[in-house]
């Protein structure tokens, strides 16, 4: 496996791509702001907070044990809070851009590939470094980014032709539980931190939503050719990904080690469509260092 260039500068990667949830962000940042406030209050005037809690508690070492103990989870908080909101800053960004290399360094041989698919492209992080080998290796292929907005296409068009790469990138918007493209379709199909985000209009943890994304695992094999690669980065429901998989006949199925993305744990996820029916559970590899 080839080595990942993940030594790309933060702010070019913000520059081009943005940021998808900023929102979250900020609803972070606020409140670890607001928690260090009241911690710095907790500081400074707890002698008044004391007091305060001498009101509600008639023993003295209760009530300064209430305080103190009060100051110390707005503390914690406050640090945990700023903690979530630099591991989801770097996660959208930089981890993103880092695992898309990984991703690609997973496809082995770029140069006899001529179709690929990303499947929820979104800013096109993913899209545009397998445009970017493409075109590294010289080859006439191309990348179809697919995604559920015609707005989310049109601005990774641009961030294509920005990266230079855009006669390499196609985009479409489409339905990822019935993609719009022919069995046995593409060489390589890949996706990152998308599958998750399918059928939570139910709920991550129903019934409905795990087979809404076995919908898509399911598309994501039907429009891989015979021997094509597979290539899934997500978060939390990785186990199930690898049994639908296995139930697929999927081949040479590898899990990489474990990633903290966006506080959660995430793992990449690689397969190869067999030439041929083969009967019995894929074997799973649990040993891949991506």
């Amino acid at each position: 496996m080839g080595k990942s260039n993940s030594s790309r500068d933060w702010t070019q990667i913000y520059a081009i791509y943005g940021m998808d949830q900023w929102q979250t962000l900020v609803f972070l940042l606020c409140h670890a702001v607001l928690f260090s406030l009241l911690s710095i209050t907790f500081l400074f005037y707890f002698d008044s907070i004391f007091h305060f809690f001498q009101t509600l508690f008639p023993s003295p070492s209760a009530a300064r044990f209430a305080a103190g103990f009060s100051g110390a989870v707005t503390s914690i908080s406050a640090v945990c809070l700023f903690f979530a909101a630099a591991n989801f800053l770097y996660s959208a960004g930089p981890l993103h851009y880092e695992m898309a290399q990984r991703m690609v360094g997973s496809v082995y041989d770029w140069s006899s590939v001529k179709l690929a698919l990303d499947i929820g492209c979104g800013r096109g992080i993913l899209l545009n470094s397998v445009a970017t080998q493409l075109k590294k290796t010289g080859s006439s292929g191309r990348v179809v980014g697919l995604d559920r907005s015609k707005r989310t296409t049109l601005s990774t068009l641009r961030t294509a032709n920005v990266e230079g790469v855009g006669e390499y990138v196609t985009c479409k918007e489409g339905d990822v539980r019935s993609l719009p493209f022919e069995d046995n379709y593409f060489d390589v199909v890949v996706s990152a931190v998308f599958v998750h985000t399918v059928g939570k209009e139910y709920g991550h943890r129903t019934v409905e939503a795990a087979a809404e994304r076995m919908r898509v695992l399911g598309e994501m094999v039907r429009v891989l050719k015979p021997g094509g690669v597979g290539v899934l980065w997500d978060l939390l429901h990785v186990p199930e990904y690898v049994r639908r998989l296995q139930e697929l006949k999927m081949e040479d199925i590898r899990v990489s080690d474990r990633v903290t993305a966006f506080m959660v744990s995430s793992h990449m996820v690689s397969f190869r469509k067999p030439s041929q029916h083969v009967v019995g559970p894929g074997e799973v590899r649990l040993d891949w260092r991506c």
